[in-house]
């Protein structure tokens, strides 16, 4: 009688690696991330301790020490000499207007450029990207003469319209790239079922694009709050001060500075923004991840 053998299939088995194999495969990963938080965290750690060293502390001893005093009042100084009230409303009332015009006009005129089609497109197109290259010191003066004869160099409209046409050429090219990467189908199907082009602006584009919006939004609030050119020159009245040139009012008489202060100043001014980056780093990341895969 013969006998049938059978013989199994033989299957490698996964060898299982043991807790100190897995920490130390994440020990690089590791130093990496405490490396990054070190360089972004220590500007922050040492400009928080100088803004509670006195004027002398600060020149004599050296600026990675702790304060010999701890001078809470500068914060109190700050407010005061650099007059933050009045300076970070002048800001917010120029900035967050500009910043609302930009995104609205930057997303139609994207949506025009890269949705709808007509002759020239790509010559427009060419034109905002050109507007990008032009510095804003070649365009100073003649803004300074054509607002002095209209007479409202008297208040923010002028950092307003600056602001909105510096911020548009970027936003509508980032705009233009995000439209690109829907599909032409879905624009098609809502004219098919009867929406006009301002209806499929409206109910498809910007839902679609909201977290590019979103993102366009924050890169050019923060490049907008930052700016000291266009706002010592047009806002150079204590009344229309913004939150850059009321860092300025610290510098004393022949170029003496209150360090302490202004390093207070710029505590509270940077600790807004940190938290505003705080609350939406999530739509910027989510933004900036749509960009980066359909652009």
């Amino acid at each position: 009688m013969t006998q049938t053998v059978a013989i199994s299939s033989v299957r490698p088995v996964a060898r299982r690696r043991s807790p100190l194999a897995k920490a130390a495969r994440r020990v690089p990963t590791i130093l990496v991330i405490i490396a990054l938080v070190l360089v972004m965290g220590y500007p922050l750690v040492w400009m928080f301790l100088n803004s509670l060293k006195t004027n002398s502390d600060f020149l004599n001893n050296p600026s990675y020490s702790l304060p010999e005093v701890w001078a809470w009042e500068n914060y109190a100084d700050a407010w005061e000499t650099g007059n933050l009230a009045v300076t970070i409303s002048n800001s917010l009332l120029a900035v967050v207007p500009s910043v609302l015009i930009i995104a609205l006009l930057g997303t139609a005129a994207g949506f025009a450029l890269e949705v709808m089609i007509w002759k020239g497109r790509n010559t427009v197109l060419l034109v905002f990207l050109a507007g990008i290259m032009i510095p804003g010191q070649m365009i100073l003066l003649p803004l300074f003469t054509a607002f002095f004869n209209l007479r409202i160099t008297g208040s923010l409209l002028p950092l307003i319209l600056i602001y909105v046409g510096l911020g548009l050429p970027l936003t509508v090219f980032m705009m233009a790239t995000y439209f690109r990467a829907i599909p032409r189908e879905v624009f098609e199907a809502s004219t098919l079922d009867g929406a006009s082009m301002l209806r499929s602006f409206f109910s498809i584009g910007l839902p679609m694009v909201r977290n590019a919006i979103f993102t366009v939004a924050i890169v050019q609030f923060f490049l907008l709050w930052n700016d000291l050119l266009f706002a010592l020159v047009f806002a150079g009245q204590r009344r229309l001060n913004t939150i850059q040139i009321g860092l300025l009012n610290f510098s004393g008489e022949f170029g003496a500075i209150n360090y302490g202060p202004l390093f207070a100043a710029i505590c509270i001014t940077t600790a807004g923004i940190l938290v505003l980056y705080l609350f939406l780093n999530q739509r910027i990341m989510n933004g900036l991840a749509a960009g980066a895969v359909k652009g």
